[in-house]
This record gives structure tokens, sequence and C-alpha cells, in this order.
């Protein structure tokens, strides 16, 4: 008998008939018919078996539930204390410790749930689940682990690429630095973005090397596809193409002037230096004011806890030769990004009145310079500016102006970084570039009408009212 105690649980034919013993019993009681003595010691010891399997199978069913528990808990706690050593934003000391002892305690219970089913791992419950209820939780808890590893592997991990871009990218917008400051700490913040820089070659533009003259109209064989999209004009228009730029991550637009004399600087008719009176324009708006065919957004401006109205611009202005502002700059890289009278785009570090009499007739102060004299900056990282809406200003050395503006903070164009600014410019033959106000701002218009995908900082199809705007007019 005790040999069959022993392979009860992998004897299921045995357990069956000693079952059938205690029914046995059970009957003739009922029929008061007498029991022999062999029969009723074994239904005894039978009911003392039933037992033990009924507790190893509780025991082994508690066991499964615990893991099962566990699993969901060890990595919700543990990984919300790994955030907390990181930043105290999301999760403050006091909750961190909360968060390290419920760590430990749902650890202790996987570790339970464990032994149980291993000391018990020969018993089966009993208990049918069926096959679809099995694979909907296997996934969903290799799904629910899996992905909490990665994502903890992508925010503390040695590759720091994912690192780079959620700080670099958060810090530069307008709603959603916390999403970098929930997971590190300022110091950490500021070594991110001190590894991610553009550094420029400190010389500015020669305006002498380039030689205004456009695209040889009877041209038929290009160097490439980039320069055949450039000097390849739509017939019956000199003035511009539009070039519909894909780069697989990222989308965008970008405008080709053949003309650089037609490029002129729009301000917004608010524009001025008191945040309550003065107020920024759509791109659309000053377009029609100036009778432009084109216009995309330009310089930055001061916006105070994001919800200016774009009236105050940073640093210098200049239109038509007129000093319009000269205000604290924005950024410190770059300067001065404007066209002189001989209608070439100058890219310097100089001051308003140095820019006056350099013959500088439209400007904005920006930066950074991406491409001087056809080298391009060095890019540390992703150059600091994150990934977001991009709008960017060139010229190429025969004189061609390229407008360009990549969309972003969609599933579709996720947005671009400084590198792929200089690698979409350099492709089109830019000798000159620089990058101009990004984010909301980001936008192109022609006849007045946007033909980009701007989104605002949550994400809606919107663009916002800016100081100035460059526009090409006929």
């Amino acid at each position: 008998m005790d040999d069959k105690i022993e392979n009860l649980d992998e004897e299921t034919s045995e357990l069956e008939h000693l079952r059938k013993l205690v029914k046995e019993k059970q009957m003739k009681e009922q029929q008061n018919e007498p029991v022999s003595e062999p029969v009723s010691n074994e239904v005894k010891k039978t009911k003392v078996v039933l037992r033990k399997v009924e507790r190893k199978k509780s025991k082994r069913v508690l066991g499964i539930k615990l893991i099962l528990l566990s699993l969901l808990l060890v990595p919700l706690f543990g990984y919300l204390y790994i955030i907390s050593l990181h930043s105290n934003r999301l999760i403050n000391d006091t909750l961190s410790t909360v968060m390290l002892v419920l760590t430990i305690i749902s650890s202790g219970v996987l570790l339970t749930g464990i032994i149980l089913v291993l000391k018990n791992k020969k018993i089966k419950t009993g208990r049918k689940v069926k096959t679809w209820a099995k694979a909907i939780t296997g996934i969903f808890l290799t799904g629910y682990v899996g992905v909490s590893t990665l994502v903890m592997v992508l925010l503390y991990g040695p590759n720091n690429g994912f690192r780079d871009w959620l700080v670099t990218t958060a810090m530069m917008t307008m709603n959603h630095q916390y999403l970098a400051e929930w997971f590190y700490d300022e110091v950490t913040i500021k070594d991110i973005l001190d590894s991610n820089t553009v550094v420029e070659s400190g010389i500015d533009t020669n305006p002498d090397l380039v030689q205004i003259g456009g695209g040889n109209a009877g041209q038929t064989v290009y160097a490439n596809e980039y320069e055949e999209a450039i000097l390849k004009k739509d017939k019956g228009n000199e003035l511009y193409k539009i070039i519909d730029i894909n780069e697989g991550k990222f989308k965008g637009k970008m405008a080709v002037i053949y003309d650089p004399s037609k490029v002129k600087l729009a301000v917004s008719k608010g524009t001025g230096s008191n945040l309550d009176s003065s107020y920024g324009q759509m791109i659309t708006k000053m377009s029609k004011d100036n009778n432009a065919v084109i216009a995309m957004n330009a310089g930055g401006f001061y916006d105070p806890n994001w919800n200016s109205s774009g009236g105050v611009p940073h640093g210098v202005v200049i239109s038509n030769g007129k000093l319009i502002a000269n205000n604290k700059r924005a950024v410190s890289v770059g300067g001065i990004i404007g066209f002189n009278k001989e209608n070439k785009l100058v890219l310097a570090k100089m001051s308003a009145q140095q820019a006056i009499n350099a013959g500088i007739r439209d400007a904005v102060d920006f930066g950074p310079f991406l491409i001087v004299n056809g080298e391009s900056s060095f890019i540390n990282g992703n150059g600091g500016w994150g990934v977001s809406p991009r709008s960017a200003i060139a010229q190429r050395k025969d004189g061609i102006v390229l407008f360009l503006v990549i969309d972003g903070r969609q599933t579709a164009s996720a947005g671009a970084d400084m590198n792929d600014l200089v690698n979409v410019l350099l492709k089109y033959g830019a000798y000159n570039a620089a990058n101009l106000d990004g984010g909301t701002s980001s936008a192109m218009s022609l006849n007045h009408e946007i033909i980009t995908n701007p989104r605002n900082g949550n994400f809606q199809p919107k663009t916002r009212a800016v100081p100035n705007a460059w526009i090409v007019v006929k």
C-alpha cells in the first residue's frame, strides 16, 4: 500500500480503484450490508491518501497563482524602483523605498510559488484550462515582461542611442520635457545635451564663392538624381519648384527658388518688444499680405511658458535693409542668417550694426550653421536638438536657394535631427545652410495654403503664429 501511495499521483488507474472502494463501502453502508475488514482498512488508507493528494493539489494551484501574480508585480515594482534611482521627478524618495520593499516582497512571493510548484511537480491539479486561455496568458506575460525589460534596457542600458534621442527630443519641445525629467536627473540630462552638439567651423560664409547663374535651361545630362531634381525646371515655371522629400523615417517639402533676388523676409505686423502688445502671424497671412508665392517660417521668438503670441523675435531681424529688432539671442550657436544686396546667403557671427554695414538686406538670428562654404559642421551624436519638425534655408554654389521643411511628430514622419538636415541639404547641393526655428513653427505654404504637415506639441495638425517668415515674391 505504501508503494501505491508514493506513486499515486502517477498511477491514475490505481487512484480510481481506491475511489471505487470508497464508493462501494458507502453503498454497502447504505444497504446495511457488512463490510469486510480488509476492505474497510483499505478504504481508510485511501481516504488518507486522497486528503494528501488534495493538499498537494491545493499547494500546486497556489504556487501557480503566486507565480503568475509575482510575474506581474516584480517587473512593475522593480523597474519603478530602478527609475527612482535615476530621477525623483516621477517617484519621490518615500515612494522609492516603498517600491524597494514591494519588490523584495513580490520576489519572495515568486520564490515561494516556484518552491510549491517544484515540490508538487508530479501532481496533476485536475483543472482543465483551455488551450486558448493558456496561450493568451502566456503571450500576455511574455509581452509584459519582455516589453518592460526592453524599456529598461533602452533607458538605462549600455547603448545610449535611445537615451540621447529621448532627452534631446523632449528637452527641445514646449510641452513634453517631463518625458526626459521623469527618467533622468538634471546632471544626466545636462551631460546628454553636452555630448550631443553641433560644432560649427567658426568661419563666416564667403559670398564671393557663390556665382549666381541658376541651372542650365538646356541641360539634359545630370550628375545624379538630386541634381536633376533641382535643375530640371517645371514647364512654364522659371521661378520655383517644389520637391517632395521622402527619406523613409521622415518626409517633407523642399522649395527650389531659381532667382535669389525674389527671396525676402516678411515681418508680422504685430512684431514688437512687448509680450503683451506684440503678436505674430501665420505664414499664410504674411504670404497674402506680401503677395508671396511661397512662405516658410524663419527666426525664433520669446515664448515664456510656451503660450506667447509669437510677436517678440529673438536676436537681430532685418527686413528690406531696415533693422526691425535687436533683442537677446535665442541660441549660443549660429548667428546672422540673411541675404546681402547681391542676393547671396550670408551666415556670420556679427552684430546688428555690423550686418547693416555689411549690406545685409534681409536677415534673422538663429542657428546652428549647418554648412559653410561647402563644409558641414561637425555634429556630435544627433546634434542636441533631438528629432522634431525642422526648417532650414540654404543656397547652392550656383545661387539657387533651398527652403526645406521636414514634418515631424507623426507616424509617417517622426522628424529630423541635425544630421538628417545636413544629409538632405548636401544631396541637393547646398553650399551654405542654416537651421531655422522648428517644432510647431515649422511649416511651408504655396499660394497661401499650407503644403506641409505641421504638428503642435500635442501632436495636433496645427502650426502657430510667428514673428517673421522667408517668402518668395513674384
